[in-house]
């Protein structure tokens, strides 16, 4: 998948900030390593995660999938993600796909 970035909600920053990201990450993928302002992990079908903040509007992801996982294993990991991105991001799926559309135009 790459790296990716994604927009933080308005007024969410708070909800994330300090280790408020890293203990989330924690509760949704289990141990975290920190590197620098980044944060570490893997989970599931996800190889390597590795995420940052950049100022109060954007959240970057750099991810790695391993795709020789089971059916099961890869729907869990992609229930489990997409929760993560609405805790950390404050948008849903939906909204989150919708902006990613609305930029690729004004681009």
């Amino acid at each position: 998948m790459g790296k990716n970035k994604y927009d933080i909600k308005r007024g969410h920053f708070k909800n994330i900030e300090g280790d408020k990201l890293e203990n989330m990450m924690e509760e949704c993928f289990g141990s975290v390593k920190k590197e620098g302002d980044r944060l570490i992990t893997s989970f599931g079908a996800i190889a390597h995660l590795e995420i940052w903040t950049e100022g109060k509007t954007n959240l970057w992801v750099d991810i790695e999938m391993d795709d020789d996982v089971d059916n099961k294993v890869a729907s869990e990991t992609i229930s489990i993600w997409n929760d993560f991105l609405l805790k950390a991001t404050g948008f849903d799926a939906k909204k989150r796909r919708d902006r990613a559309k609305k930029k690729a135009k004004s681009n």
